[in-house]
């Protein structure tokens, strides 16, 4: 019976890893979609970003309160892999509690750190879930949250308070086994640890065969639930809890609020000035901005992949909050959406654009891309450095250079700096006439 449960462990851990790596390779191509960009520079800082943004949260003790909710969460899950791990060993090796054979008292010590985080956790996803229906938190419950977006943050709530409270009943049922056999089958005495110790009160009057049935079931639903779990986060905003570490890294150094110039633009003003310097023949046709997911940069892909969701973009957005159609949380969203179609595009064996759709028009309005500002608040408040000014300002360029497709207010802006150097109607000889006055 033994060698059958670690036969069937072993298939059951093979096939989920399996399946997730198939579905994490499948977004890798699918953000390598995107155009080549090189951020591989002044890796010292890129380090330091992924400690402070990534692992320290940084960002989100702007809100101590939430801030520490989130983060024992966060660290439960890091940390409680430990204890995950003891459990893999023993369902290949057909051991129980593998760990207590060499780390003697310290093994009570690390169980009990463990359980009290597995109750914090708990205590933690059900005020999460308290704010999410209950409260209802104005950035949790916005329209773009409506449907598939909202259940998927209560079923990772609700998964992660049951596997706790199956962590926590495994282990009380393991104690109340042995006060009753100390030496029943290949379980063996570690003592009571903090908070299932108690819990094993409740056991006491089970039978030794009942008890070793909990405690098995426990066993086998928690690990099962865990790769259950791993599966989910590729379809899930929860892949965050993997992607924010290389988000952090591959970060854009250069300071908030510059934006890329495109060099075709900076030649043609150049040669403006100095027609000498234009190129003679013909010249290769340039795309400027993006109008569908592959001209975006593989960057912008990665930030859409590791988007959580939160709204505190869209909660600190000017645009979105005088009631303007813009939310850089649902341009996220969308982007994300996309490179999952073509992604299923490519998987049925049809090329990228082959739906005769695209990002711009079909997931993201004009009005949507001309209610921005540019004024970086999305990005600064962003937990895990995502930039959904990115894709505006690339969708909003093919959007006007590309489709010639701008308000008459813009155009007329447009026709005067391209005419006269700056937005005014006004002639660079006569912009000065002011200080000439002034003078006289």
């Amino acid at each position: 019976m033994q060698y059958f449960q670690q036969a069937a462990f072993v298939l059951i851990a093979a096939f989920a890893i399996w399946l997730f790596s198939k579905n994490i390779l499948q977004i890798r191509r699918n953000i390598l979609l995107g155009r080549e960009e090189d951020l591989t520079d002044n890796p010292r800082a890129r380090w330091k970003q992924v400690l402070l943004l990534a692992f320290g949260q940084k960002k989100m003790f702007r809100n101590p309160l939430v801030a520490v909710l989130h983060f024992v969460v966060y660290a439960g899950f890091i940390i409680i892999n430990l204890e995950v791990m003891e459990i893999a060993l023993d369902g290949i090796l057909g051991t129980h509690r593998l760990f207590s054979n060499f780390m003697g008292g310290a093994y009570a010590v690390f169980i009990n750190f463990f359980e009290i985080l597995a109750v914090l956790v708990t205590a933690f996803c059900a005020i999460f879930l308290l704010r999410r229906n209950v409260v209802k938190v104005k950035r949790l419950a916005q329209a773009e949250l409506n449907g598939w977006p909202k259940s998927d943050a209560n079923y990772i709530l609700i998964t992660e308070i049951i596997l706790m409270c199956l962590f926590l009943t495994m282990n009380a049922a393991d104690r109340a086994l042995q006060l009753q056999v100390p030496q029943y089958g290949h379980y063996k005495d570690v003592g009571a640890f903090l908070i299932s110790g108690p819990l094993s009160e409740s056991f006491k009057n089970l039978s030794p065969a009942t008890l070793a049935g909990i405690e098995r079931s426990c066993w086998w639903l928690h690990i099962i639930g865990i790769f259950a779990f791993l599966n989910y986060l590729p379809y899930s905003k929860h892949l965050h809890i993997l992607f924010a570490f290389p988000n952090a890294y591959y970060a854009r150094l250069f300071p908030k609020g510059e934006i890329k110039n495109m060099p075709r633009v900076q030649d043609e003003v150049k040669y403006m000035m100095q027609p000498e310097l234009a190129p003679t023949g013909e010249q290769p046709v340039v795309k400027f901005g993006a109008k569908d997911v592959p001209d975006l940069s593989w960057k912008s892909l990665l930030d859409a992949y590791s988007c959580t969701e939160c709204g505190r973009c869209t909660a600190a957005c000017p645009a979105n909050l005088t009631g303007k159609l813009l939310s850089p949380r649902k341009i996220m969203m969308a982007t994300r959406d996309r490179a999952e179609e073509i992604g299923r595009n490519l998987n049925a064996g049809k090329e990228a654009g082959a739906d005769g759709k695209s990002l711009l028009h079909d997931y993201i309005t004009a009005e949507e891309l001309r209610a921005c500002t540019t004024c970086n608040a999305c990005v600064e408040e962003c937990p895990v450095s995502i930039n959904p000014l990115d894709i505006i300002i690339e969708l909003r360029r093919s959007l006007i250079m590309e489709e010639s497709n701008a308000p008459a207010e813009w155009n007329a802006m447009f026709g005067n700096i391209e005419n006269n150097f700056a937005p005014w109607k006004l002639s660079p000889d006569d912009r000065d006439k002011w200080a000439t006055e002034m003078e006289s």
